[in-house]
């Protein structure tokens, strides 16, 4: 039955990417700017013939529906296009890229979920000073944009301190070994991680806070103070795993957002990542680009929310299909 689960639930999330494919197709074609026109701007040629052969050869003369029509049939084909502007494979563009951004966001993730439980307990557990504590840094983080908290971050840590780089993933200067490469990469991504995450900690931490609050009076916690059990004990091995659940719910969303979030945190810092790609590809008005990167993107979105239904089932057994 759990794998008839996985199946439907991934047959559902190839339904979700195709219509994902279309929409974002359709809304790309109806954006002002023509790619015709910026490339025959920028190659210093602008007479309507030359025009006509960009179009042509790039397919943009045909109607919208023939248009994507074998867009589709690319992509169900693994193909994601050829770059208008940087006339390159798509695949070998977004897969140069995807890994920066998979580290920031998995990092930034990590620290977020990980943070805002530790708070979120803390908050719960012990009211008065802590929790007030809690909930002003939470609240401040989460009206706070993010942008604006990564250029204080470089102007605090970067600037005044030079404790962090600001820009980029590694240094200018070449690195002598592994560890001491891949040390330098940790070292330029601690203020990117932080400035994204700190975000998304506050909802956690929030939403901890009110999820153990609401399962403290329930009656299985009275039940085990009842047996004998400390009240370390209860919190933790009772209360915890059950309070747990709207968060785990709650993580599988905000880490898709986490992946289309990076866009800002990756123009901040020129991490290079896909969402710089992504804004770099909205400038040169290079549309098949763009739809690579918002398939690769929604596409992980549908993985990770795969992935939380399939982890919600094996926590909880209520949720398990009959």
């Amino acid at each position: 039955m759990r794998l008839r689960y996985i199946l439907r639930r991934l047959a559902n999330g190839v339904l979700v990417v195709l219509l994902v494919v279309v929409f974002n197709f359709v809304i790309l074609r109806l954006a002002p700017g023509d790619p015709a026109m910026i490339m025959a701007g920028e190659s210093g040629a602008s007479d309507e013939q030359f025009i006509a052969d960009v179009r042509r050869a790039y397919g943009l003369d045909q109607p919208m529906p023939t248009q994507l029509a074998t867009y589709l049939g690319n992509v169900l084909q693994f193909d994601l296009g050829f770059s208008y502007r940087q006339k390159r494979p798509n695949a070998e563009l977004i897969g140069e890229r995807l890994p920066a951004t998979l580290l920031l966001a998995l990092s930034a993730f990590v620290l977020s979920l990980t943070l805002g439980v530790l708070l979120g307990y803390l908050a719960a557990r012990y009211r008065g000073v802590v929790d007030w504590l809690v909930s002003v840094v939470s609240l401040a983080f989460y009206a706070t944009p993010i942008f604006w908290i990564g250029l204080m971050g470089i102007i605090v840590f970067s600037i005044q301190l030079e404790w962090l780089p600001a820009f980029g993933m590694r240094s200018i200067m070449p690195v002598r070994g592994e560890f001491a490469k891949i040390a330098d990469v940790l070292h330029h991504l601690v203020l990117p991680a932080l400035t994204l995450g700190l975000f998304y900690m506050a909802i956690f931490a929030r939403l901890m806070r009110a999820s153990l609050l609401e399962v403290r009076p329930l009656d299985f916690v009275a039940t085990a103070r009842a047996k004998g059990a400390t009240i370390g004990r209860v919190w933790r091995r009772h209360m915890l795993r059950n309070a747990f659940l709207p968060v785990l719910t709650m993580a599988g969303v905000q880490a898709g957002q986490i992946v289309g979030g990076s866009i800002l945190v990756e123009t901040v810092f020129a991490w290079p990542g896909i969402g710089r790609l992504a804004f770099e590809a909205v400038l040169q008005r290079d549309y098949n680009l763009l739809l690579g990167i918002f398939l690769v993107t929604s596409t992980a979105v549908v993985l990770i929310n795969l992935a939380t239904d399939v982890i919600y089932v094996l926590v909880d057994p209520r949720a398990r299909p009959a």
